[in-house]
């Protein structure tokens, strides 16, 4: 199969799970592809909401849904992933992407880190509904990532297994530090 890297397993499953009317959060907006897809799957009637710590992901997430059509449905933040709780509500969102490192074509010194990203994900299954998904890609590599990879694979080990399905996945064969596809479902 064609093409298969860490973003189209993500987006795959995210097109699985987000419905009209969804409500989703993109936790590190970046250069805006996963506000983008969210909002075309939750459509007019849902809303997303999307987070960054650079005003430059924020200006080029702005820029790419507003040439699709799509700025009336997200609601960019110019803030830290580790404060979605003050945007919505626990057992309501559908939704919550994830892409760990730092902004694609942006300055590496920037990145996301442990301390912040774990609470956030810790808050995103608080807010998730019963059947809702998050969605993880872990970048890694160069010069930033190896800590809050393994960071965050050690906490992943720790969720509740009762609540949540956990499924990380791994690139055997691919060459340097290919990223980690993580899939969470918070069960029903």
């Amino acid at each position: 199969m064609p093409g298969i890297n860490t973003l189209s397993l993500a987006h795959r499953f995210i097109r699985e799970h987000v419905k009209p009317g969804a409500l989703c959060i993109d936790a590190t907006a970046g250069r805006g592809y996963d506000t983008a897809l969210l909002c075309e799957l939750a459509g007019p009637s849902g809303r997303v909401i999307a987070f960054d710590i650079q005003k430059e992901a924020i200006d080029s997430t702005r820029a790419l849904l507003e040439s699709r059509g799509l700025a009336g449905i997200a609601e960019l933040h110019l803030a830290s992933h580790h404060h979605m709780a003050e945007y919505a509500s626990p057992g309501t969102v559908d939704c919550i992407t994830f892409n760990f490192g730092y902004l694609p074509r942006g300055d590496h010194s920037i990145c996301t880190r442990a301390e912040t990203s774990i609470p956030a994900i810790e808050q995103g299954l608080v807010l998730l509904k019963p059947g809702g998904v998050m969605s993880l890609c872990i970048y890694y590599g160069g010069d930033s990532g190896f800590e809050e990879k393994d960071a965050l694979l050690a906490y992943l080990k720790t969720i509740d297994s009762k609540t949540y399905t956990v499924l990380v996945t791994e690139f055997a064969n691919r060459p340097n530090n290919p990223p980690i596809p993580v899939r969470i479902l918070k069960e029903i």
